[in-house]
């Protein structure tokens, strides 16, 4: 083991003992660290910094800069145990990550998703219902992906209709209410998996061998059944070629209800916290993007704004 990774492995146990789960973080860091060794240099040094953070074609920009930050962030700490170490100045990539538009998914859509879902192959019956009831869910209520998978058996009350969120994206724990009949969705699932599977993990979204589904699995099962459906457009080799997301159920979910929301007259301007905080937003400027970022609602914002009301020259 190099010096450089032996103080890799003394920065991570001291940011995971501060509260830092740092799964990417620690990847990205490994795979940096063993490039420097890789280039027989004993320290960090800018260029090298910069040749790893760029060195990835085919990316976005903003991604050098995001993997330019964990590598300066690690610098900045190693620079005190070893004052040869640069610390790459900030600015160096300022390349800033835009969101891109939500694609609002059609009610039929929706259907058509979950329908191919529960058609899904599966040696022990399991898997279709797994990925239909998980996809349905996301979209009933727009939570993250890692939220329904991280939900665990005791953390959903279908008596009382709620779901205890507690890892969350900011490590916040929320309760999510949910309709009767994602209760009678999930309750199905419940019956038919405990059936099937012996209930040895807490997981409530579980595989055929009882193990808890991964982000990994959703994302590339949700592409394949999006390419079935014809949502999105056909690809070369196995891969499911680009299109609408998995994550832009969630993104639905709160266009949809903003949009109601304008159409039943009721004071977006209040209600919007609500919905940030059902959402798990930290900040409610989250939760504005979407006036900007789909069509209808910017102008159904526009349409409250009535000549009177504006301010003269």
């Amino acid at each position: 083991m190099s010096a450089l990774q032996h103080a890799l492995d003394e920065y991570l146990a001291i940011r995971r003992s501060l509260g830092f789960t740092l799964r990417i973080p620690a990847s990205l860091l490994r795979s940096f660290v063993a490039f420097v060794d890789q280039a027989g240099c004993p320290f960090i040094t800018t260029d090298l910094a910069l040749q790893w953070a760029t060195h990835s074609p085919g990316v976005q920009p903003f991604t050098w800069t995001g993997r330019l930050g964990v590598v300066r962030r690690f610098a900045a700490w190693q620079h005190a145990i070893d004052p040869r170490t640069e610390v790459p100045p900030a600015g160096l990539l300022a390349h800033r990550y835009r969101r891109k538009p939500p694609h609002l998914y059609s009610d039929g859509d929706v259907a058509r998703i979950v329908r191919a879902a529960g058609t899904l192959p599966s040696t022990r019956g399991l898997r279709g219902r797994t990925y239909a009831t998980l996809f349905g869910l996301v979209a009933a209520t727009g939570m993250r992906l890692s939220e329904g998978l991280h939900l665990d058996r005791d953390a959903v009350d279908l008596a009382h209709g709620v779901l205890v969120i507690r890892r969350t994206k900011f490590g916040k724990s929320r309760l999510v209410p949910i309709h009767a009949s994602t209760q009678d969705a999930l309750r199905a699932y419940a019956e038919a998996r405990d059936r099937i599977v012996p209930p040895f993990t807490p997981a409530v979204f579980v595989s055929e061998q009882g193990t808890r589904i991964t982000e990994w699995s959703a994302r590339y099962t949700f592409a394949a059944v999006s390419r079935i459906v014809g949502v999105r457009g056909p690809a070369g080799g196995s891969r499911h070629g680009r299109g609408p997301r998995l994550h832009d159920l969630r993104h639905r979910f709160a266009a949809r209800t903003l949009i109601d929301w304008y159409r039943a007259g009721l004071d977006v301007e209040r209600e919007l916290p609500k919905l940030a905080t059902y959402l798990g937003h930290v900040h409610t400027a989250d939760t504005y993007w979407y006036l900007e970022a789909v069509p209808e609602l910017l102008q159904l914002a526009a349409a409250r704004v009535r000549p009177s009301e504006v301010a003269p020259c």
